[in-house]
């Protein structure tokens, strides 16, 4: 087979011996980005996918049509955000496929991985760095320190709160230099939503299932993937373990850490063997679709 040939091409047209239409491995990747980012910070992952054969989306939030430099200087449709709207949309976008394709969330963006796959979306998933989804109660004192700009008070549950460079740095870029991350936070960063993160805090302590509820016992979801950079601040790998334990459902569910690398390793050097990696193990759990 030419290596100009895209695999995924070649999966889903090949017949086999008996005449049947093998069934097709995914060829579409939904990139998922999470909070203070907007897709443009997936945008070495779509160029490197899309060489490789691959149709490639990174929707982003409901009103982030527009770019950083909008956002950042009108908020507005950050502070009119809640995460059904956010999971609605992302939803919508992937039903509208015409087969199930592999999700790869990053932070925020892997709780919201976790969402979709329980509710029948993707064929597999990804949740790099992943926020928990509700019932993980692992809290590491990194943690804190990185949210504590949003979090210190109340009123900001009413706000778009953005991170200093030095915060952005402590929280998303610990591991690289400071021109490398004056760089990424003046290419990515954007301010937050206050009250969804504040409702992610309080998931554990209120009543009833909250956004960010999952089954844990869903025996009909596809395989996921937790990948975990071991100096993350913001997501440290013991949240990323603490959630994949909750999962009790008779599915594939791994966790893989990455040494060296911090919360926005998409964006650190060695980020493209990463990228394949995780596309590799996704294409070798994914749920085929039936032709």
């Amino acid at each position: 087979m030419s290596a100009d040939f895209p695999l995924a091409t070649f999966a889903a047209t090949v017949p086999d011996l008996e005449g049947i239409l093998i069934m097709a491995a995914p060829d579409t990747i939904v990139l998922v980005h999470g909070f203070w980012m907007t897709p443009r910070s997936w945008e070495h992952w779509v160029t490197h996918y899309e060489q490789r054969g691959f149709r490639v989306l990174a929707p982003g939030y409901p009103g982030f049509e527009v770019e950083v430099e909008s956002l950042n200087a009108d908020p507005t449709p950050i502070l009119k955000l809640t995460v059904p709207q956010i999971i609605a949309h992302l939803e919508a976008v992937i039903r509208e496929l015409p087969a199930p394709p592999i999700i790869i969330g990053h932070s925020a963006g892997g709780a919201f991985t976790q969402i979709l796959l329980d509710h029948g979306c993707g064929a597999v998933g990804v949740a790099m760095n992943s926020a928990p989804t509700e019932g993980v109660r692992v809290v590491p004192l990194s943690q804190v320190k990185s949210t504590f700009p949003v979090l210190k008070s109340p009123a900001n549950r009413h706000k778009a709160i953005p991170l200093s460079l030095e915060e952005f740095k402590y929280a998303f870029t610990n591991t690289f230099t400071d021109e490398e991350s004056k760089a990424l936070y003046e290419r990515y960063a954007i301010p937050a939503n206050g009250g969804i993160l504040w409702g992610s805090v309080l998931a554990n302590f209120q009543p009833g299932h909250q956004d960010t509820w999952v089954d844990y016992h869903n025996d009909n979801r596809v395989p996921l993937l937790f990948v975990s950079g071991s100096e993350d601040h913001i997501m440290p790998p013991e949240v990323q373990h603490s959630n994949a334990k909750h999962y009790k459902s008779d599915t594939v569910t791994e966790v893989k850490l990455y040494d060296g690398y911090a919360h926005l390793l998409p964006a650190q050097a060695g980020w493209e063997k990463i990228a394949d990696e995780v596309l590799d193990w996704a294409l070798a759990h994914a749920k085929p679709a039936t032709p």
